[in-house]
């Protein structure tokens, strides 16, 4: 592949970055401002972000996934609070599954966050979470057979998460188990459909994570310049200097896996593309969590208090971890597709997926 942006696709991360930089919150304040909020809604909604994956009128979608990829960056970037992946995410399902939508919907995901969430019968069986919802009232579901196809429930009932339990920049609503589901009409949806609209998941979320890595160092660089010890800027410290070049590599190893999934999606057969997701969604989210750490340690102690913007960037962090799987459950579905068995890994391998997902980084190493 070839990892260089075209022109169109510069343009469009130009033009998504400013105006994240124009709308999206510079302090933790910023958060409580709802007419700045609804502003930079409305403004990606106008941008025509929302429909990048809905169908073009031939069946494919209108853009690629690097171009969703560059939308999620740019917003991660700057912790934007407006909802994007979670329609984006639903417009691709839509689109593979023949349903059109008259509105943005959200995809409803099981518990964990890994799976899309199953309903059997006229109502939904267990509790679900719509993510990245906004204020979004049509939420997709699938039917739970051997044939799975698109379901839609309201969002009446749904409740918030806990406050200050996930992320402070992206939506997530509970959706109570008996809630009445309505199938949607459009065709069944065939494996590679599930496994294509699974590795965009696993794509954007690890653009996400690339721009939250890209932020929070932005954020910190300027803090270590501006910020004096002993009569000099604490960044003149090679402690210092040499945690945040640690982090900077970090992030661009990322930016590489990232690129290369997003590019996946749409030029790699269905279970090539996953496993591209699967790598850059477990280095990621590895490489997020060591640089928000960083960010943390080198803003010292304002790095652990509310006023700080370094916390918003790690709980946005640990909510693209979790969704679509983290890195220990990325481990451990491609080794275990590596050995082609459906059922427990070997102990050696489990062991070592085990090291690898809990360990501690040892050696400069992920």
């Amino acid at each position: 592949m070839d990892a260089r942006l075209t022109p169109e696709q510069t343009e469009l991360q130009r033009a998504a970055r400013q105006l994240a930089r124009d709308l999206a919150p510079t302090t933790v304040v910023d958060l409580e401002d709802t007419t700045r909020a609804k502003r930079l809604a409305v403004a990606v909604a106008d941008a025509g972000w929302l429909e990048l994956r809905s169908d073009a009128g031939d069946g494919a979608p209108l853009a690629g996934g690097v171009e969703a990829a560059i939308v999620a960056d740019a917003l991660g970037g700057a912790v934007a609070d407006v909802t994007f992946t979670g329609p984006v995410l639903a417009a691709d399902l839509a689109r593979r599954a023949g349903v059109s939508t008259s509105s943005p919907a959200v995809v409803a995901f099981a518990p964990s966050l890994a799976e899309v969430a199953a309903a059997a019968g006229p109502a939904t069986t267990t509790s679900a979470y719509a993510v990245d919802d906004g204020n979004i009232d049509s939420v997709l579901v699938l039917t739970a057979d051997d044939r799975p196809r698109l379901a839609t429930i309201a969002l009446d009932g749904a409740t918030p998460a806990a406050p200050g339990a996930t992320d402070l920049t992206r939506s997530v609503r509970v959706i109570p188990a008996g809630v009445s589901v309505q199938p949607a009409d459009g065709r069944t949806l065939t494996p590679d459909d599930l496994t294509a609209w699974r590795a965009l998941g696993l794509a954007l979320t690890s653009a996400d994570l690339v721009g939250i890595m890209r932020g929070v160092l932005d954020v910190t660089v300027a803090y270590a310049t501006e910020r004096r010890q002993f009569g000099v800027p604490v960044g003149s410290f090679q402690a210092v200097q040499h945690l945040l070049a640690e982090a900077h590599c970090f992030m661009e190893g990322s930016r590489s896996v990232a690129v290369h999934a997003s590019w996946a999606v749409d030029n790699l057969p269905a279970d090539e593309a996953l496993a591209a997701g699967r790598v850059a969604k477990a280095y990621c989210v590895r490489a997020a969590r060591t640089v928000c750490e960083t960010a943390i340690q080198v803003h010292g102690g304002i790095g652990n208090t509310w006023e700080c913007l370094a916390h918003v960037y790690l709980r946005r962090s640990l909510l693209s971890t979790q969704w679509f799987g983290d890195d220990g459950a990325q481990l451990h579905a491609l080794e275990t597709e590596r050995l082609g068995v459906t059922g427990a890994i070997p102990v050696r391998s489990e062991r070592l997926l085990d090291e690898l997902a809990h360990g501690e980084r040892a050696s400069g190493a992920i």
